[in-house]
């Protein structure tokens, strides 16, 4: 560490540069990460809460879809007739209003049984809102909203619920079909102890998935998920370019001086040691400071960007960032260990 704290002292404008463009990745790498984890919170959270081992949608002769799916009658019965746990579930869009507001446009979940927990509205002409939807449309227990043309009870305000970057508000099965007569008798249903689901896929015209991957039947899920963790991923390996550019060209650099150390009876386990602990050094440096920001940051912005400041979103993305780094700097080493102690010697003559 010696030696490192001196070189650190002795160039610290070229370390304070390369301190800064970490901090710059480590804020672009957790910012992303945040605002990724918000964008599917907002997304999917609601699907989410489904406690349930499989999930039918109807068999539209390609991949499941949550927009395509419309279950009938005939269907729902089959899958009842099975035995087991099977609790239709209705989804669909409208504009709500209270008090002859602006409208709010919120996801409609019409739900028969408890697949959601306590997330059920228990008696008809009743529905409960998500935080988002009460806070949209600033209603409270007991007052009155209307969906389409029809008036509703708010029962209760429950989780921060969202479906395709929409609040949702939850009703009972029936109210749903009456507010969407030309959506069928459920958007999905929520299975769980039914066995020989193939057979009886064929017999409803059905198709089913596990509760975690009908999170791919969201178009949109997909889409941007797919996109801003590709922008992470490509950030990460950026960063370790980067700090693996910048140790490469100061260890090239130095080679008459570690020339010199190990002339001196410096042993190469040793400079390696110091190398990577100057990495270390500013990798701490450049991604705490970068990560704080972030943190900072989320406070500020409030509500105002779907953005979640989590373990995941901050230090996960650190830790790797520091791993990164310090397996980019590692690519520099080899000119260290090639340093030849005679060169430095000619040198010194």
């Amino acid at each position: 560490m010696f030696v490192a704290l001196r070189d650190l002292r002795a160039a610290r404008g070229r370390f304070l540069l390369i301190s800064l463009v970490v901090t710059l990745v480590a804020l672009l790498v957790s910012f992303l990460s945040g605002l990724t984890a918000g964008l599917a919170h907002q997304n999917i959270s609601a699907i989410q809460a489904l406690h349930t081992d499989t999930v039918v949608f109807s068999d539209t002769g390609s991949s499941a879809s949550f927009d395509a799916s419309t279950l009938t009658d005939e269907q729902v019965r089959a899958w009842q007739q099975a035995g087991g746990t099977v609790d239709p579930i209705g989804i669909s869009r409208t504009r709500a209003t209270l008090h002859g507001a602006s409208p709010t446009q919120v996801a409609l979940f019409g739900v028969a049984g408890t697949p959601f927990g306590n997330r059920v509205a228990t008696e008809p002409g009743a529905v409960i809102l998500s935080k988002a939807a009460a806070k949209d449309l600033d209603a409270a227990t007991g007052e009155t909203v209307e969906l389409g043309s029809t008036s509703y009870t708010v029962q209760g305000v429950t989780e921060d619920d969202w479906y395709a970057h929409t609040p949702v508000v939850w009703m009972t099965l029936t109210d749903w079909q009456a507010l969407n007569p030309h959506a069928g008798a459920a958007t999905i249903l929520a299975v769980s102890g039914v066995g020989d689901q193939s057979a009886l896929n064929k017999t409803a015209h059905t198709t089913t998935t596990s509760s975690r991957d009908s999170l791919s039947a969201m178009a949109s899920y997909q889409a941007e998920n797919g996109s801003l963790t590709l922008m992470t991923v490509m950030l990460f390996a950026i960063s370790a370019l980067v700090i693996g550019a910048f140790f490469t060209v100061w260890t090239v650099q130095r080679q008459p001086d570690i020339a010199t150390l190990k002339a001196l009876g410096a042993t190469t386990g040793s400079l390696v040691r110091d190398a990577l602990s100057q990495a270390l050094i500013v990798l701490l440096l450049g991604v705490g400071v970068g990560v704080g920001i972030t943190a900072l940051a989320s406070v500020f912005m409030g509500g105002a960007v779907p953005f979640a400041l989590t373990v995941s979103t901050t230090l996960y993305p650190a830790g790797a960032l520091i791993a990164l780094g310090l397996l980019g700097a590692t690519f520099a080493l080899r000119f260290l260990v090639t340093a030849d102690p005679l060169t430095a010697l000619n040198q010194a003559r």
